[in-house]
């Protein structure tokens, strides 16, 4: 077969809404050594202190605005700007590019320690967390007192942009708390406006992509807050407490977001491996209920739950919970890692 010609993998296997993904909307399916992948990433240029939005190559990560000028192709210098101008297309053509003529963008160009990972969106109008949404994570909500209700729709909280922190950052436990816990979660973000959206549409044209939040959470405030009928506002919320990144990997890389294995390591230990087939509402469900009353806007953040597996849900939670020193690895499992050390 002439390698110029797409490959159509046509895989029925899964459920109704995996065939969805797979055949009904025809994505193309690559093998990896043929993937075009477009990794985007928001840094901090260290020697000039700026803040930027870059795109990796063979040869380091592209300085995206600068970039873009040789070109004649201005790109914003931020993810949620870029998303909200359309400028995915200039991205491509800019990675094509210096993939192609490396020595054209030279000065443009960053090593590994001469940027440091911003949160992916450091900026969102609206990071809104999907809680309850895994049915093995369900059960050890139960277990320990932690909900209160079985919901019978979407439920959620808020994400505060001040609680953010990038990839390879050092997060601090806050003194006194004794039961920080792991969450690695599965987050869409989106590319354009979304209004009214209706379960039977396609979501696929309203996301930009897929990334990785660890939403770490102090159990002890939780559980108190749970107890007094509010949503997790302190206890997900501490700086720090919510490593986003390290990367957004866009949508056409993604086969199938429910056939993904999200992981959890913790010092190189497999903590959980749980796939995303195990969710209860999909992102058509998530879509259509928050865009009922408000606005989706390109940038915004749906993070769809933590997996069952985290240390609160184990009979020796109180051995697994994390501590100074700890560094954790959330992961899509083949697609992107997200590490964090505890200080």
């Amino acid at each position: 077969m002439d390698r110029d010609v797409p490959k159509w993998n046509i895989r029925i296997i899964g459920s109704y809404e995996s065939w969805q993904w797979r055949i009904h909307r025809l994505l193309p399916f690559h093998e990896p050594n043929e993937r075009r992948t477009l990794r985007v990433v928001s840094f901090t240029d260290i020697a000039s202190g700026r803040p930027g939005l870059g795109v990796r190559t063979p040869a380091g990560l592209l300085n995206l605005e600068p970039a873009g000028r040789i070109l004649g192709t201005p790109v914003p210098s931020s993810l949620k700007a870029a998303l909200a101008e359309g400028a995915l297309p200039l991205v491509r053509e800019l990675h094509a590019a210096a993939s192609a003529s490396p020595g054209r963008f030279a000065g443009h160009l960053l090593q590994e320690g001469q940027f440091r990972y911003l949160p992916l969106m450091p900026d969102a109008d609206k990071f809104l967390c999907v809680g309850k949404n895994y049915a093995s994570h369900l059960e050890e909500l139960r277990r320990n007192d932690l909900i209160r209700e079985t919901p019978q729709e979407v439920t959620g909280f808020v994400k505060l942009n001040s609680a953010l922190a990038g990839h390879a950052e050092a997060v601090r436990r806050p003194e006194g708390v004794t039961t920080l816990d792991y969450e690695p979660e599965l987050v869409f973000v989106v590319g354009r406006r979304c209004t009214g959206f209706a379960r039977g549409d396609d979501p696929l044209p309203y996301l930009a992509g897929v990334t990785v939040l660890n939403d770490l959470t102090d159990r002890d405030t939780q559980k108190r807050e749970v107890a007094s009928g509010t949503r997790f506002w302190t206890a997900k919320n501490a700086p720090g407490f919510g490593p986003l990144g390290p990367e957004l990997v866009t949508m056409d890389e993604i086969a199938d977001p429910y056939d993904l294995w999200m992981t959890c390591h913790v010092n190189g230990e497999l903590r959980m491996r749980v796939n995303t087939a195990d969710q209860i509402w999909r992102i058509a469900d998530i879509l259509h209920h928050f865009s009922r009353l408000l606005p989706i806007e390109p940038g915004d953040l749906f993070s769809t739950g933590a997996p069952g597996g985290v240390a609160v849900g184990k009979p020796e939670a109180e051995s697994l919970y994390l501590k100074p020193g700890d560094v954790v690895e959330c992961a899509i499992e083949g697609v992107t890692t997200l590490r964090t050390r505890i200080v």
